[in-house]
């Protein structure tokens, strides 16, 4: 048995599977297409869902693919144990209704015993009780021996999701030897010790499962198989885990050299080594598919599992930001396997930088919250789990950092009640997405429409076609017709209507014939190749078989292919003023206006703002004719045309190119010539994530009528300060600094009259155990002048303490100045602050001689003020 690298078995495995006529494709992107069911891929079936029901056609009966997965239900676990990890790739040949169960299993050991040349001695096969087909396949027709293949009930052989596709499974074992068994006398195959590792599955997609529970036979069964391209590895390779496979073991060896430390000498130090190896390759992964670091969602695992990278770098005793360098050595080993990895090289580092720098941030907020909270604690020894569940989900704190600095000072945290706050968030997570798979299993009403109904798209040349009602949906339910007043999707066997994607919004329009009206609003892509008009029926009664006239409005058309049209002009602008790592990270398109999402790590210059909106409107006056071929995705990458961030492309596909200027992938409608934009204007810019900025702008006629609004601001701005457009920036200096003026003056008066009244305030001091204190209503907005005021009155009361409070609309300001004397005497101003401010849902703190707070509830200053006496005496020594 030969001693196969990561990238050599994957390689075999792909090759092998092409000499079987099986179709190799590219791994599909972690981001789920279509399916929301899922958060991120996490099988190898499950980008090719579609294949498997019938909803779409595949590209080849027989298909194998080495497709990367990301798994996060462990991740507590994940570096606390060498088995477990989230990111790990599935090898996979599948059949769409083609070869079955004799040539799976056949193929299978070929590969196993030929290619990989494993023992036949070391192998064994489980098949489901009942699956007696497989077991002669394996006995008689491969010469596997009865004694070998191991039947197993319906938990572990049978694979069904709810209803629809499902059937039993075979799965292949590899025998690692007498030095990995527990060592029991009881143990053989089927001890759960580590000395028997399945690596291969294959599931025979035989039956459908209907409402009523039955297991129908399907006439075209499907072939799935899955093999753990790591786990096989280590088998290959032997080795006791993951982590010591060659692709990773060299990432880990890597994190170590950076660390100065060493694997396998402390069992703490493993863990963080462990869960930086593991979480960099996810952290890589995800970020190259297009994946940005948030506070929901998919973002929040890549947030995650980084920010747990980092902590772990902590305490490896690594300094600042590392985790780039790291991802650099994971492109270094995969960029072969995954080009995207290289092409995306400078982007994933800059979304690592950062995000490992705002994590630093975080992490100082997160120690500041700690300590409050054990401020907060009294005589407790014991943190609340909702406590230690809020610094994990608001500051990126995983438990066992909250552990270690609460046992450095003595104290605990309650991990029953954190288990709990952190199931009650899986539950939300899973509510709030539909976390059930069955869910991207269901049959769409519209894979129930005959195959041989589909939409062919003709609106690129034509916004007018003389179609028929191919189909018509109302509630869900396929129906043969609909009146008046109805909601309903149609279906035309050829369309001028484009429909929602690559974020140009439908078009909308009418649906008429000689009965009926119906208005367009929406048009979307469903399965089967079809285009569902969303409409509504506005006269009459339609009917399936009805012929009819499909009339797009070219308005609005016109309109959105402006704004598609000038979102390639501002792509390529922004490359040249800001650099080539600008890319496309989203768009919207619409008539009124267009978003534009990119990659650029800090906010834009109002001079680079000039600067791009310049050079496109430059380029719109230049009049550059937009030509749109169709050509393969090979010859049009040669001619240099961009693909666009995370969009899937067919091998055939649309070259939008303007003058020599701008050379892009697009399926979206434009303009002929970039003169028919008009002028472009950059209406906003800001950041949306980590590394994405977002730019809105507007052309054509809503920038006039944008240009129309900002001419009549100016006008009614002349004419309320009765002056002209020359003079009026003048006008308003000159009235900002008068302005500013009169506030100083009106301050210094303020103060003067606090001032004069100071033996007014000391005589309203009220004294509790020696320590005299006194409240004041200030009347001032500066808190520059509250304390001048407050350290003029401290100056009068020798042991006092002075609380002084200042209203503004929507909160109170407060401040508490301690004389030296009352210090002594036990004052804490920062802490009366707290306990005051609690009063009026508020917060503050500070130091024993002085600190300063808030309250969002005006109404409290009586109760706070009844409450003082009791609060300074509890201080009092």
């Amino acid at each position: 048995m030969e001693k196969l690298g990561l990238n050599e078995i994957r390689e075999k495995f792909l090759s092998f599977f092409e000499t079987k006529a099986h179709l190799r494709l590219k791994s599909a992107s972690l981001i789920p297409e279509k399916d929301k069911s899922l958060l991120l891929i996490n099988s190898g079936m499950a980008p090719l869902k579609p294949f498997f029901t019938g909803q779409e056609t595949p590209p080849n009966k027989r298909v194998t693919t080495c497709q990367k997965c990301i798994r996060t239900p462990d991740i507590e676990r994940v570096g606390k144990t060498a088995r477990h990890g989230t990111f790990f790739e599935m090898l996979g040949n599948f059949s769409f209704g083609d070869y079955f169960k004799e040539d799976a299993i056949a193929w299978a050991w070929e590969f196993c015993t030929k290619w990989l040349e494993l023992p036949e001695d070391r192998l064994w096969v489980t098949i489901y009780q009942d699956d007696n087909e497989a077991f002669e396949i394996w006995n008689k027709k491969i010469g596997v021996a009865p004694e070998k293949i191991v039947r197993m009930g319906k938990e572990d052989n049978f694979w069904e999701i709810g209803l629809g596709p499902c059937g039993p499974c075979s799965e292949i074992y590899f025998d690692r030897g007498e030095r990995y068994s527990c060592g029991k006398p009881t143990c053989k195959f089927g001890c759960d010790c580590d000395r028997y590792i399945e690596f291969w599955n294959l599931v025979f997609t035989q039956f459908d499962k209907d409402e009523e529970g039955n297991y129908n036979r399907l006439a075209n069964p499907n072939i799935d198989t899955g093999m753990g391209l790591e786990r096989m590895s280590a088998i290959m390779q032997e080795v006791d885990n993951i982590f010591e496979v060659d692709t990773i073991k060299y990432t880990l060896e890597y994190i170590c050299s950076l660390a100065g430390v060493e694997y396998g000498m402390d069992e703490k130090t493993d863990v963080s080594i462990r869960v930086i190896t593991d979480h960099i390759r996810s952290v890589t992964f995800m970020i190259s598919d297009g994946v940005l670091p948030s506070n929901e969602g998919r973002g929040y695992v890549l947030r995650r599992l980084l920010r747990r990278g980092a902590r772990h770098g902590k305490l490896l005793g690594l300094k600042g930001a590392f985790l780039s360098k790291v991802s650099k050595k994971v492109i270094e080993l995969y960029h072969n396997a995954y080009p995207e990895l290289k092409e995306k090289e400078e982007y994933i580092e800059n979304i690592i930088d950062i995000e490992e720098e705002r994590f630093e941030e975080t992490l100082e907020q997160g120690l500041e919250k700690l300590q409050e909270y054990i401020d907060l604690m009294g005589d407790s020894d014991t943190l609340s789990g909702e406590a230690a569940f809020k610094l994990y989900d608001t500051y990126g704190f995983p438990l066992d950092l909250t552990k270690d600095i609460l046992e450095e000072q003595g104290l605990k945290v309650d991990e029953r009640s954190f288990a709990n706050e952190m199931e009650l968030q899986r539950e939300r997570a899973r509510t709030a997405r539909g976390d059930n798979e069955a869910e991207g299993w269901k049959e769409d009403i519209y894979s129930k429409l005959d195959n041989d109904v589909k939409t062919d798209f003709v609106g690129y040349d034509k916004l007018t076609v003389h179609s028929i009602i191919k189909a018509i949906i109302a509630d869900n339910i396929i129906v043969n017709k609909s009146k008046k007043g109805d909601n309903i999707s149609v279906i035309l066997p050829e369309t001028p209507f484009y429909a929602e994607s690559g974020g140009q919004l439908a078009d909308s329009g009418f649906i008429e014939g000689e009965s009926f009206k119906l208005q367009v609003v929406d048009c979307k892509k469903v399965v089967g190749g079809r285009y569902a008009h969303s409409c509504i029926v506005l006269e009459g009664e339609v009917s399936v078989g009805d012929k009819c006239i499909a009339v797009v409005d070219k308005k609005q058309r016109l309109a959105t292919a402006r704004n598609h049209s000038v979102t390639h002009l501002l792509h390529k602008a922004l490359r040249n003023i800001l650099g080539s790592h600008v890319e496309q990270a989203g768009s919207l398109v619409e008539k009124d206006r267009l978003r534009f999402d990119f990659s650029h790590f800090k906010a834009m210059t109002e001079d680079e703002i000039k600067k791009v909106e310049r050079e496109v409107n430059v380029n719109i006056w230049k009049g550059m004719e937009i030509t749109i071929t169709e050509t393969t995705i090979e010859e049009a990458k040669n001619m240099g045309a961009m693909a666009l961030f995370g969009e899937k492309y067919g091998n055939i596909v649309r070259v939008v190119k303007m003058g020599d200027y701008s050379i892009e992938l697009c399926g979206g409608t434009h303009m002929n010539n970039t003169s028919q934009i008009g002028m472009f204007k950059i209406v906003s810019e800001g950041g949306i994530a980590a590394g994405v900025r977002r730019i809105e702008a507007i052309t054509g006629e809503v920038l006039y009528e944008y240009l129309l609004d900002k001419e009549n601001l100016i006008i009614n701005a002349c004419s309320k300060l009765k002056t002209n457009e020359d003079d009026l920036l003048r006008k308003i200096e000159h009235m900002i600094k008068d302005a500013k003026s009169m506030e100083k003056e009106i301050q210094s008066l303020k103060s003067k009259i606090a001032e004069a009244d100071l033996d007014e305030y000391l005589a309203q001091a009220n004294e509790v155990k020696n320590v005299r204190y006194v409240v004041i209503d200030a009347h001032l907005s500066s808190l520059e002048d509250m304390r001048a005021l407050g350290d003029k009155i401290k100056g009068k009361l020798d042991n006092g303490l002075v609380i002084l409070y200042s209203k503004s609309t929507d909160k109170t300001t407060i401040l508490a100045m301690a004389s030296k004397a009352a210090v002594s005497k036990g004052i804490h101003a920062g802490n009366i602050i707290k306990e005051v401010t609690k009063i009026g849902n508020g917060s503050g703190g500070g130091r024993p001689d002085m600190a300063q707070g808030g309250i969002k509830d005006n109404g409290k200053i009586g109760e706070i003020k009844d409450a003082l006496p009791v609060i300074i005496a509890k201080q009092i020594q």
